[in-house]
């Protein structure tokens, strides 16, 4: 045990040493962001569906008329995103949608639903600005309860067999969305 004392001493030396060097500094940060960014994700969407639960189903209208059922949409993973006309977060994260839709091509779907709106011009509105290319379905209360958001955007990822995989809250970079895409 005498050796315990100098042996301590060493590793502490040889860590102030390393942590005077920018790239072990700069990688200890970056590290500890990234547990935290983690920890904070995970904390925001700790009461959505996820980890494999079925997917709560929808029959919902388009802004063009159409009719579109979650459940039709089986045998592709399904990228389903919840936003709010007057939501700013929503509005940068549309272009990620946009081209995950492009990157995923015929292999996903990618369909969004409006809720928390005033009318649907507000919802025309909202996709006109943002250039939006993807399905916008009209949602409501009942369809917000069910999939539990309270927070916007929020986006869950409901594999091929209907179940909800994973779900992030918040902006998503597009590297983020075709991560969870994939997993």
């Amino acid at each position: 045990m005498q050796g315990s004392p100098g042996a301590l001493a060493r590793l502490k030396s040889a860590w102030a040493r390393a942590r005077t060097r920018w790239w072990v500094r700069w990688g200890v940060d970056l590290v500890v962001f990234a547990l935290l960014f983690t920890a904070v994700a995970a904390w925001q969407a700790r009461n959505l569906p996820g980890g494999g639960t079925p997917a709560p189903d929808f029959t919902l209208t388009t802004l063009s008329g159409d009719t579109v059922r979650l459940e039709a949409l089986r045998g592709k993973p399904v990228v389903v995103a919840f936003w709010a006309p007057w939501c700013g977060v929503c509005g940068m994260e549309s272009s990620n949608l946009s081209q995950l839709r492009k990157l995923a091509g015929d292999s996903a779907h990618v369909v969004s639903i409006a809720v928390a709106y005033e009318d649907e011009e507000a919802v025309r509105g909202f996709v006109q600005k943002h250039g939006v290319d993807y399905p916008v379905l009209l949602g409501d209360d009942a369809i917000q309860a069910a999939w539990r958001v309270n927070s916007f955007p929020t986006v869950f990822f409901v594999n091929a067999e209907g179940r909800v995989e994973r779900a992030a809250v918040g902006y998503t970079t597009l590297a983020g969305l075709g991560w969870r895409l994939m997993l």
